[in-house]
């Protein structure tokens, strides 16, 4: 079983842009999307996006594939403090290819790892991706 389970490696343009992402200054939200190059079996970037909420980027995801996200959200808790936590979402909508969600799956342990993430979340349809859904899912880490 485990034989069949294929782990993309992780792009070495895509390993530094994320490094940046992780260091950046900037205090808007920002995401990077990625999905997986199925020739190559790696995972590459397919887009960038500054000053973009929770809500634009729901529309940038296609309902149909998965994709992989670092968002780096602007978090205003409730005593006031503001933080800024990066959140790997793994977006598998139901409804696409069987081989498609295994290559996904397969890969995100490693692309976690790479990334150094560990706020990691998983929508099973675009739509659940809201503001109120990663607030409470960011509620959970002080």
């Amino acid at each position: 079983m485990s034989d069949s389970l294929v782990v993309c490696e992780v792009d070495p343009g895509l390993k530094e842009k994320l490094r940046k992402f992780r260091f950046r200054k900037e205090t808007d939200n920002a995401a990077i999307i990625m999905k997986v190059d199925k020739d190559r079996q790696m995972v590459v970037l397919e887009e960038e996006f500054q000053n973009i909420s929770p809500e634009e980027l729901k529309s940038e995801l296609p309902e149909r594939q998965p994709r992989f996200v670092v968002y780096s959200y602007k978090y205003v808790h409730a005593d006031g403090r503001v933080s800024y936590p990066l959140c790997f979402i793994f977006s598998s909508p139901v409804g696409c290819k069987p081989e498609q969600q295994m290559m996904y799956a397969g890969s995100k342990n490693r692309l976690v790892q790479t990334a150094e993430l560990t706020k990691v979340f998983e929508i099973r349809t675009t739509d659940d991706l809201t503001e109120a859904w990663l607030r409470e899912k960011l509620s959970f880490f002080r």
